[in-house]
């Protein structure tokens, strides 16, 4: 059973330029329900508009749910403790992701020992990266996961100790961030969408918001 509560927290981008594109032709703003500097990044890159608010939230799950359901269950909750606590007016975007090897969860490592347990047993082989979307706004909800599949090459012990030590994935499911220099030289292939593993499946996320959008 994973459990972990996440902190309130907001943020208005202070370097994002908010009216210069207040997403892409739809003229709304949304709110993340994320800390994750790397979904800020890529919903940065799509030029999405956005505010960051984040509130305390339980991330356990009931053990008879899919991966997939797991991860989608997790990011409704985040964004349903930031609908339930705020007076929101624009979508409010929430994502968890979850890295599965032998249909077991992989969290986010809890001390070196723990990353160094989790690489040795990424090195080599297949393992999936899902992250669960779920995007609310008033009586309207969209959900989906979506899956990668990653196969790293052979890890060797010192590759794996110099990227823990340097990196300190401490707070990266799977221990590891794809584009990072653990990706760069040890990932040796990606199918699907790059940007999952990273943390959103921006571009899906985007039809997404349109979606709802035109949905008024």
């Amino acid at each position: 059973m994973k459990s972990i509560l996440t902190k309130d927290y907001y943020m208005s981008p202070s370097n994002y330029n908010n009216s210069k594109a207040p997403f892409r032709g739809l003229g709304v703003s949304i709110i993340l329900a994320s800390q994750s500097p790397r979904r800020k990044q890529l919903l940065e890159w799509a030029e999405v508009s956005f505010d960051i608010i984040v509130k305390e939230t339980d991330e356990s799950y009931p053990t008879n749910l899919s991966v997939e359901e797991i991860a989608i269950h997790i990011a409704r909750n985040k964004a349903l403790a930031v609908k339930q606590s705020n007076l929101v007016s624009v979508p409010i975007l929430a994502a968890d992701t979850i890295v599965v090897v032998d249909n077991d969860v992989i969290g986010k490592p809890k001390d070196r020992e723990d990353a160094i347990n989790i690489l040795t047993r990424l090195s080599g082989r297949q393992h999936f990266v899902i992250t669960g979307v779920v995007i609310l706004h008033g009586d309207k909800e969209i959900a989906f996961a979506d899956k990668t599949t990653v196969v790293f090459h052979e890890l060797t012990k010192t590759q794996i100790g110099f990227y823990i030590d340097k990196y300190k994935p401490y707070d990266k499911a799977g221990a590891y961030a794809i584009q990072e220099w653990i990706g760069v030289v040890g990932i040796k292939s990606v199918q699907g969408d790059f940007y999952n593993v990273m943390g959103l499946p921006v571009s899906r996320v985007v039809r997404a918001l349109t979606e709802m959008q035109n949905q008024k």
